[in-house]
């Protein structure tokens, strides 16, 4: 009877059984999306029909060439990208996603950036797009990266009356440490990094994370053949400075870092390639007394970079 009574009770508020829903149903939902991810909105339209236009586009080749578009895949992966400032053209969300706090905070970061399309669009456009990766419904779709012609880096020293410090990369395949090594040509007044068109690292959003921001201010150049862009260096007057474990020197003793010179770091397992090793002018060494045996791309560069921005002060 008294179940009954509370059943027909004229009391407002939950009743038993309702699980919390009308609480439920007075919970904010977040922020209203932008226009351009309003289902049938003018915006939305207009940005869809821009990014068509976009991806139907071939890639044109210029310079030291372009990448191709990359995918960001991912809620935290998104995120993090963005944060960075990753350069990007479209964010994908996915139709009726969990509107949850990372989710919020790309659309917030994509609006305050500017220049970010907005695109809904339903789960199964998202699989397709990913090859199946799980997207947990946020794809970012990061442009073609603009590379530099080699020849290029050496013409902004000159242009700034300076003697050019430039890295070139040998066999490196690890997208970060590409991005960590410009950080490094960077922080010590280089003029951009050169590396090889085929089977080598290049400016992916991985790199560009790593970099934090240097790779917006400083140039990554692509040679088709990384042996003759360095021989023309040196018929520049650039002295071509290789590091190798087994060098014959240490790179305290060169005075060759304090001028025009190019710097060749080679991957952590293989060192410098033989055609490129023969290639360099002087072979040089870092001394480590603690034994290791190598350093990774990015902390060899940097102890490099050092000694040549000592040098040059």
């Amino acid at each position: 009877m008294a179940a009954n009574n509370r059943r027909m009770s004229g009391k407002k508020g939950a009743q038993v059984g309702s699980g919390g829903q009308r609480r439920r149903g007075l919970e904010g939902k977040g922020p209203t999306p932008p226009a351009e991810m309003r289902k049938g909105h003018a915006k939305q339209r207009a940005a869809q029909a821009k990014t068509r236009r976009t991806t139907s586009r071939a890639p044109q080749r210029k310079g030291g060439g372009r990448s191709t578009s990359e995918l960001v895949v991912g809620r935290n992966s998104v995120v993090e990208a963005l944060r960075e400032g990753v350069p990007a053209s479209t964010l994908y969300v996915q139709q009726f996603v969990d509107n949850d706090e990372r989710v919020r905070e790309a659309l917030q970061l994509a609006a305050e950036r500017g220049g970010i399309n907005l695109m809904e669009a339903p789960r199964p456009e998202l699989d397709r797009m990913t090859n199946g990766l799980n997207h947990q419904g946020l794809v970012l779709q990061v442009p073609p990266y603009e590379y530099a012609h080699p020849e290029d880096l050496a013409a902004e020293a000159a242009d700034e009356g300076r003697d050019p410090l430039i890295v070139a990369l040998d066999g490196v395949t690890d997208p970060r440490n590409l991005g960590a090594v410009v950080r490094s040509v960077s922080a010590f007044g280089g003029h951009g990094v050169v590396v090889p068109e085929r089977r080598a690292a290049g400016m992916t959003a991985g790199a560009w994370k790593t970099s934090a921001g240097a790779a917006a201010r400083t140039p990554v150049a692509r040679a088709t053949n990384l042996t003759r862009a360095l021989e023309s260096y040196k018929k520049a007057g650039m002295v071509v400075v290789g590091l190798a474990a087994d060098g014959e020197a240490e790179i305290g003793e060169v005075a060759a870092l304090g001028g025009p010179v190019v710097i060749v770091i080679g991957s952590e397992g293989k060192g410098l390639s033989r055609l490129v090793g023969e290639t360099c002018d002087v072979r040089v060494r870092i001394p480590m007394p603690g034994g290791a045996e190598s350093l990774n791309a990015g902390v060899a560069a940097g102890i490099v970079l050092y000694e040549a921005a000592r040098r040059r002060s």
